[in-house]
């Protein structure tokens, strides 16, 4: 079976997530179900990153394997007009090699998170960022993001359902910046566990809200323990960026 590198930007809101899930939609069986129409046979997809209900994508790496072979513009074009009316959009199609793996492959994943920090509600945004209606000191989240960085045990921010193996991973960068009136955060890691993201958004908001102190994201860090973590972050704030992979592994 032919298999193709996808690029996929999505609306999460209408969705229970990536994975596939028993009477709730997802957005990899909406693509599975085109795929299948596309080609006339089932048409199984894995991505780099399995998003949660309402997380958004603006560049999702999937790979998909189809029972016939078409050209890469028709693989997008045909796929997206099976979609229809979703909010899920094949960006680009990519021809690849067996050994290439949507997941398996990924040497490092980005993510983003919006805060509008304003008075007034969004309108046109709405489901898309987390509004703070109050004043958020920026310096301070970044200053307290710094202990993050490197090699830790993230026990106080990983879900208590997390299925991975170790709490210990390794976080590449963390940016903490003004966009008009919005602030994001945006971390780079090679892989992430369940709700880190959210969770680590959730606690540096309280540090820029004034409620924690900058030391205390260190205190948390050190706790080991999820009742040390801070609110978190509702979904709806949170995009996949991107995917990166070995240049000799993409080619098709």
């Amino acid at each position: 079976m032919p298999r193709f590198h996808l690029t996929l930007e999505y609306d999460g809101a209408p969705f229970v997530g990536w994975q596939k899930q028993a009477e709730n939609p997802s957005v990899q069986e909406a693509l599975e179900k085109a795929g299948e129409a596309l080609s006339g046979a089932p048409a199984p997809s894995v991505a780099a990153g399995r998003t949660d209900a309402g997380v958004h994508a603006i560049a999702m790496s999937v790979h998909i394997d189809l029972a016939k072979d078409f050209p890469t513009d028709t693989v997008r074009d045909g796929l997206n007009a099976h979609l229809g009316a979703l909010p899920i959009a094949v960006i680009s199609a990519q021809k690849v090699r067996d050994a290439f793996h949507a997941r398996f492959s990924c040497i490092g994943r980005q993510y983003f998170y919006r805060l509008a920090e304003r008075r007034s509600p969004p309108a046109l945004d709405a489901g898309r960022v987390w509004h703070i209606p109050y004043a958020l000191d920026a310096d301070a989240m970044r200053e307290a993001a710094q202990c993050l960085i490197g090699e830790h045990d993230f026990t106080t921010f990983r879900a208590s359902l997390c299925q991975a193996k170790s709490p210990v991973k390794t976080l590449d960068r963390v940016e903490i910046f003004r966009a008009r009136d919005e602030i994001i955060l945006r971390f780079a890691a090679r892989s992430f566990l369940h709700n880190q993201i959210r969770s680590l958004v959730g606690s540096l908001e309280r540090v820029g809200a004034g409620k924690w102190a900058v030391g205390d994201m260190q205190k948390a860090l050190e706790a080991k323990s999820r009742a040390a973590c801070g609110p978190v972050a509702p979904a709806h704030g949170l995009y996949f960026e991107k995917a990166l992979y070995p240049d000799d592994v993409v080619q098709g």
